[in-house]
């Protein structure tokens, strides 16, 4: 057994510690949902006018921050997992700290501030009649047209990114996608959570009873 990360199995259990493709799947469409109500007044706020982008561009970056970072980090799960019935912590069975709670976001921050300064861009070139004549999507789509072809990378960019995640997950027997990989956590199932404390912290034991018999 490694005794620095959480072992593959537990003795006594059938089913698999970690969170697999469609629990985690599972996962983030809920997390969708619940996120929805905020999508939906941002974009409606959004659609009053191009002006208006800029008072609900922060709000929105905040909430980002709130849900995909503070949450996990003060609960190990966003409502999305909770609800699944699975939790991150870091490979040695601790809970995650801000440390791994921003890495693990870090590279979706990173597409969602690009994407921020493609809209941001595109609004200051858009004429704001024509962007209120519009519907949601032909405002999207209006917005895109101006945007600079160093932007246009985003869709390409992320698309590339959630394939790659879920990939790299089907690939390891742990579970972990990209960014576990960045952050040094993994997603287990909440049910198995006191055994793998159980299990760690036995190893914790056995290893400063080992270093007291060397001395």
């Amino acid at each position: 057994m490694d005794n620095k990360h959480i072992p593959l199995e537990i003795e006594g259990i059938k089913g698999n510690l970690y969170a697999g493709f469609w629990v985690r799947l599972a996962s983030l469409l809920l997390d969708l949902i619940f996120m929805l109500p905020v999508i939906f007044v941002i974009q409606y706020l959004n659609g009053l006018g191009k002006n208006v982008y800029f008072y609900t561009l922060l709000p929105s970056l905040a909430f980002g921050f709130w849900y995909d970072i503070y949450l996990p980090k003060k609960y190990g799960w966003t409502p999305g997992k909770q609800v699944a019935g699975i939790k991150i912590l870091r490979l040695d069975g601790k809970a995650i700290g801000w440390k791994e709670a921003i890495l693990r976001h870090s590279v979706m921050f990173f597409l969602t501030l690009s994407s921020s300064i493609w809209m941001t861009m595109s609004l200051l070139s858009a004429d704001d009649e024509i962007f209120k004549s519009l519907s949601w999507i032909k405002q999207t789509q209006y917005l895109r047209s101006l945007s600079p072809d160093f932007f246009k990378f985003y869709n390409w960019a992320s698309n590339i990114w959630i394939y790659s995640e879920f990939i790299v997950l089907l690939l390891n027997k742990r579970k972990r996608a990209i960014h576990d990989y960045l952050a040094e956590t993994v997603i287990v199932r909440s049910k198995y959570i006191e055994e793998i404390e159980r299990v760690m912290n036995s190893n914790v034991t056995i290893e400063e009873n080992d270093s007291t018999k060397e001395v």
